[in-house]
């Protein structure tokens, strides 16, 4: 069977069950004695090891199964959960990582991890971890196998999970499908029986194979282990249904017969299997599987389940939709022109309709991109987990808002600004445990991370309750770095202080550590988050902690801006920036260190005329005595942009200036309009300093 079909479902799956892995893991630190956490990562284990072993993905499904062995050992109290086990088991993940990492990029998966097995071999024997002795046997060598009075064979994993499943009110049944001799389509049958009973539990094995299923490897019968609490008279009727079955017969697995294969002696000198009689027991209690088998007969279904109510689309797909949804934009804004210079009543009303249907599309386009921060937060808490082990520091880190959306494009940006702040927070950001507690604070530090809406933009904080910025550190070192004098130091706000720190190259790092020091890079990070249209801003007490303030624009494809008349040509300012507009007297305009500025409800606003920037023959008529002002916004920095005239708002599609147009100054790229002429974007972020 041609299995390369599934690769990118594969692939995607892999990466939830590894991430569930380490959450799973992370909550068993904190409860080492609820074996129900210890479930819920051999689950997640053993379908990763189904699903690769299927793909053929040996090495992942081989140390897949030695990870799977030592979780079995802890459910099963041969071994207790401590830190150095927890540790191995966190080694095993991040290795599978990498392994699916390299499939992703064309590899094959394969990587030498013979001492990560050895080691947990010894930890499965319950050995020391510093001892270097030969690997314990392996569960394939002791391994029981029970064969139930329908001729069923369950292994020692699939039986484990059995007898728990019980205790959740779970029955395992052994659903028999008996076709009619002239069946014609025996695999539609086959689905048809599939998409029934995944309706009312979960298929966890079948016999023969799914390959043999799917390829019609079989007679006239086929068996169907379904975890589920409905009725089994229930089941039968409606699998009866379905066209030419002759027959349904279900056998209840009972966990009496899970309990007598449990007392069992396993030989651990001889290859054989030991294989118990149970013709006259009753029928054991079954849950799990291998997995992969169920996972392909789901991609083969035809109609979706209530479980599957999603779909997977590769990204590209939705890049080439939005960009043909771009161009309508364009088009819009064209149909838009000439309706209003053509002034027909019909032309008006149609383009009015397809104005309100093509914006309704762009909200479901815009949607679809959406993703949940989740995905860059859940790399995080491991993170933290071994930063602090490598600091000898305790601390606590707290997620809030993980649903909150952005667009993938932006998500893809973030991950990296984000995992520097929290790497320079826990590294200078918490206090060690011992000045802590000389401090009255609590021996374990806290980072929060939180992310939530607000209007079009979407703001990620990373709050810390440590030391804070050193207010006479970082102004020392901003002044003997030229990048404030003494005399303008000293009229400093706190919050002036602490931004201070995102100058290039800025770092009051006595020393330079592999984690890094606050203030190294911070200004590759401002530069990032500013070039996704966002800005970052620092409030710090000192003494009580640091919050990083990141703001992030929903989307960067189709923004709102508003139209501006330079010289007759036009210019896009984006409505993000904008505080207001307005239409001031030249004779209120004052000077202030040599610069233009305007009292601005109480605020002094320097003044920057855009044909100055952008270097325009043309000056504006000194006669007029009014003079048109766009109040823009950067943090807390205030700026007004002088320009002829205003045109009015508008949605306009972002396009980039290409590769060889990347530096220009003060322009962050350009859009078409609806009269086909191209206006370029301000990036008002550069513009105020």
């Amino acid at each position: 069977m041609d299995v390369s079909q599934y690769l990118d479902m594969f692939i995607e799956e892999s990466k939830e069950h590894l991430q569930a892995c380490s959450e799973q893991l992370l909550a068993l630190e904190n409860n080492p004695d609820d074996l129900a956490i210890v479930n819920e990562v051999f689950r997640a284990a053993h379908t990763l090891k189904g699903m690769s072993a299927t793909m053929g993905y040996e090495d992942i499904a081989n140390l897949t199964h030695k990870m799977e062995n030592v979780l079995d050992a802890i459910r099963n109290s041969k071994i207790s959960v401590t830190t150095e086990i927890l540790d191995v088991v966190f080694e095993a993940v991040d290795d599978l990582e990498l392994m699916v990492q390299d499939i992703e990029s064309g590899g094959d998966g394969k990587k030498d991890v013979s001492k990560l097995v050895d080691t947990l071999n010894r930890i499965e024997a319950g050995q020391p971890l510093d001892l270097a002795t030969e690997p314990a046997a392996t569960t394939e060598e002791a391994l029981i196998e029970v064969v139930t009075s329908t001729g069923i064979h369950y292994d020692e994993f699939e039986l484990t999970v059995i007898s728990q499943s019980a205790e959740q009110g779970f029955n395992a049944l052994e659903i028999t499908v008996t076709l009619r001799d002239d069946c014609l389509l025996k695999v539609a049958r086959v689905f048809m029986t599939f998409e029934i009973l995944e309706k009312s539990g979960e298929v966890i094995k079948t016999i023969p194979t799914v390959e043999q299923l799917e390829n019609e490897d079989f007679d006239q019968k086929f068996t169907i282990v379904l975890l589920t609490q409905e009725d089994a008279e229930d089941l039968k009727a409606k699998v009866l249904k379905v066209s030419e079955i002759e027959d349904v017969h279900i056998t209840h697995i009972t966990d009496e017969y899970v309990q007598k294969y449990k007392q069992a002696p396993l030989n651990n000198s001889e290859a054989e299997l030991e294989v118990i009689d149970t013709t006259s027991m009753p029928v054991a209690k079954a849950i799990t599987t291998k997995e992969a088998p169920k996972e392909t007969i789901k991609t083969k279904k035809v109609t979706s389940s209530n479980s599957n109510k999603t779909i997977r689309v590769n990204i590209d797909r939705l890049d080439i939709l939005m960009n043909l949804f771009e161009e309508l934009v364009i088009d819009r804004g064209r149909l838009q022109s000439i309706a209003s210079e053509l002034h027909n009543p019909e032309l008006n009303e149609s383009v009015e309709r397809m104005t309100r249907v093509s914006g309704d599309l762009q909200n479901i386009i815009l949607n679809m991109r959406m993703v949940p921060v989740e995905t860059v937060f859940n790399r995080f808490p491991k993170m933290v987990r071994q930063l602090a082990r490598d600091l000898n520091k305790k601390i606590d880190l707290e997620i809030i808002g993980a649903e909150t959306e952005l667009d993938r494009t932006v998500i893809d940006e973030i991950g990296d600004p984000l995992v520097h702040l929290i790497r320079n927070a826990l590294d200078h950001g918490i206090e060690m445990p011992e000045e802590r507690i000389a401090n009255g604070k609590p021996e374990i530090g806290t980072v929060t991370l939180r992310a939530y809406h607000s209007g079009n933009h979407v703001f990620i904080e990373l709050e810390d309750d440590g030391a804070g910025v050193n207010r006479e550190r970082v102004v020392g070192k901003a002044i003997e770095r030229g990048i404030v004098s003494p005399e303008a130091a000293d009229s400093l706000t706190n919050k002036q202080v602490a931004e201070l720190i995102l100058a290039s190259g800025f770092s009051t790092a006595a020393s330079i550590t592999d984690v890094s020091g606050r203030g190294v890079g911070l200004d590759v990070v401002k530069n990032t988050i500013e070039s996704l249209g966002g800005h970052i801003s620092i409030d710090s007490t000192e003494g009580k902690g640091s919050l990083f303030q990141v703001q992030l624009p929903l989307t960067l494809s189709i923004i709102s801006v508003m139209l501006v008349e330079l010289d007759k040509e036009i210019y896009a300012i984006p409505l993000s920036s904008i505080i207001e507009t307005a239409i001031i007297q030249k004779a209120d305009i004052l000077n202030a260190h040599n610069q233009p500025v305007i009292d601005f409800r109480g605020t002094i606003v320097p003044l920057v005329d855009l044909k100055d920037i952008f270097e325009m023959k043309n000056r504006s008529n000194d006669e007029d005595e009014f003079q048109s002002i766009v109040i823009v916004r950067k943090g807390e920095s205030l700026a007004g942009l002088v320009v002829d005239s205003f045109i009015g708002q508008q949605e306009i599609v972002l396009k980039s200036l290409g590769e060889y147009l990347q530096s220009v100054f003060a322009i962050s790229g350009a859009t078409i309009l609806g009269n086909g002429q191209v206006a370029l974007i301000i990036d008002c972020n550069a513009l105020i300093k």
